[in-house]
Formats: structure tokens, sequence, C-alpha cells
């Protein structure tokens, strides 16, 4: 195979490449630096670019400070959540799309795709009216059937029965309304595409039901796409801040991002800037961890197939 030898467009592409790796890692560095001063040194004007050593004093004031380890826990929940319940649902949409077929299958497809055309803040309303009150579509049809009457009756008491369910301050308000994706539906299928016909007809003659099918085949052979996709959504889950902003008013619930702002100093304040940059450390080192950790799988997931 021969080589094409390009050294200018290479010195080009390194050059590229360097303006991109500082453009991103300067304001991790900075970031490290300032957790690592004393209030004197982050107020000058430069800030020094030489480490201190109030590292682990400026990470443990954050941590009590801002409450973050029930946060940290929060967002742990939240994360997880969002990843196993995408994964789960897209699974299963992408395995009813690609493997049996009913009517409107292709228009289910299409409108599930043109969900990527909506994204949670432009949905952010109804989404918070429907966590506000799930049942709250049918409280309408509820009342214009009677039951509200006929529910009073087996209650025993003259009371009006409504339909009010609410989400709010939840971990299941957290996770639901984020749990459908498109975007993972979209790859399951292209993926299910991919596998030989073959390999279906020979799981109907050895007798497997559709979901023995799905398990016991399509889920394994799914491993590294899997693998892929939970880096991807867990990192999506850790980093909301609107939806948990919305849908959060006590403070038990509050996740580590939201929390964060409680650090950051207000203009009475003394200018603890250190601090916010050690609590901003500590709520970015779990994603980060996961990244680390998985990036073989995350890497081989976007790279390869599974034969």
């Amino acid at each position: 195979m021969m080589v094409e030898k390009t050294p200018k467009l290479d010195i080009f592409t390194y050059v590229a490449l360097m303006i991109g790796v500082i453009a991103v890692g300067f304001p991790i560095l900075y970031a490290v630096i300032a957790a690592t001063l004393p209030i004197e040194e982050v107020s000058k004007v430069p800030m020094s670019m030489i480490p201190g050593n109030q590292l682990f004093h400026n990470i443990s004031e954050a941590w009590s400070r801002g409450h973050l380890g029930q946060q940290l826990f929060n967002s742990f929940i939240m994360a997880s959540g969002i990843t196993i319940g995408k994964i789960v649902v897209s699974l299963f949409g992408a395995f009813s799309i690609v493997y049996f077929d009913y009517r409107l299958r292709t228009v289910a497809f299409a409108a599930v795709f043109c969900t990527l055309m909506l994204p949670v803040e432009v949905r952010i309303l109804p989404t918070y009216e429907m966590a506000a009150n799930l049942f709250g579509p049918l409280q309408s049809v509820w009342d214009m059937l009677g039951l509200n009457g006929i529910a009073s009756w087996f209650a025993g008491h003259d009371i009006e029965v409504s339909l009010e369910f609410s989400l709010l301050d939840s971990y299941a308000g957290l996770i639901l309304p984020l749990t459908a994706s498109a975007t993972c539906t979209f790859l399951f299928r292209q993926f299910f595409l991919t596998i030989p016909e073959e390999l279906c007809e020979a799981a109907k003659m050895d007798g497997a039901s559709p979901m023995t099918f799905f398990w016991k085949i399509l889920v394994p052979l799914s491993k590294t796409n899997i693998a892929a996709l939970v880096v991807i959504e867990f990192v999506y889950g850790w980093n909301q801040y609107l939806w948990p902003l919305l849908i959060t008013t006590n403070p038990k619930m509050t996740t580590a991002v939201i929390g964060l702002q409680h650090l950051l100093p207000s203009p009475e304040d003394p200018p603890d800037w250190h601090i916010a940059m050690a609590g901003a450390l500590i709520v970015m080192l779990p994603p980060v961890l996961v990244v680390i950790f998985m990036q073989r799988w995350f890497v081989k997931g976007l790279v390869e197939r599974e034969k």
C-alpha cells in the first residue's frame, strides 16, 4: 500500500490539533491551579499560574460549604437512571421497528426520528406541566365521563376526586422525562439492520421466541454499542442543568451541577473563587472517571462492529 507524503498538510493538522487542545485544556488547567491557591493569590490580576499547596483544604471547604455529598449522590442516581432508561427503551424500540412487521412502523420510526429536532429546552414547558401532574391530560376525560361521582361514592365521602400525581422533587421526575432517546434508537436500528437475516431465521427454526432472540443474540451482539452509549448518556445525564433546576425545589434533591451556584461568590462576599474551582473539580471528576475507565469500550463501540 502506497502512503502519500503530505508534510504541509501534516503540519497544518498538528497545529490545528494543538490549538484545539489548548482551547479545551487551558480552562481546566486554570481551574486546577486556582483550586490549589489561597484567596490572596487567586485575587491577584493576573492570577499566578504556579500551583499552590491548598488543594485538599479547598476541596474540603467546597465539600462542606456546598453540601456536595448529597448532591453528588442525586446526580449519580439521575445520570445512571437516564443512562439505563435510554438504552433499555431504545433497544426495545429498535427491536420493534426492525424485527416486527406491523402497519405504520415506518411512520413510527419517522416520528421518533423527528424528535431529534426537539431538544429538552424546546419542550421544557409541556414536559414540566406533565411532570407536575402526570395524569393531568386525563382529568378532562375523567370529569366528562362522570367518574368523579363514582369514585366519591366508593370512597364514602362527598368529595371531589382528582387525578393528581406529581413527579416534582423526586428521582422519577429527574429521570423519566429524559429516558426517551431518538439518537440511541436510531443507532440501535442501524446496527440491527446490519445483522444477517439468516441469524433470525435460524433462531426461529430452533424454536426461539422473539424475546429469547432479543436477550440471547441481539443484546450480546450490541454490547460494544451499549458500552459507547453508556459513556455518552452518563455524561449527558450528569451535565443536565435546566431540567433539574426547574423540577427540584427541595435542597435535598438538588444535583451537583445545580449546587455549584452556591459556591459562586456574590458581590458582598469575599472572592472565594478558589473554593468554587475546587467544587467544580469535584463535580467534574465522576464523568471524567467514567470516560477514562470505559475509554477502550467507548472507542471500540464507535469504530468496530461485532461479528
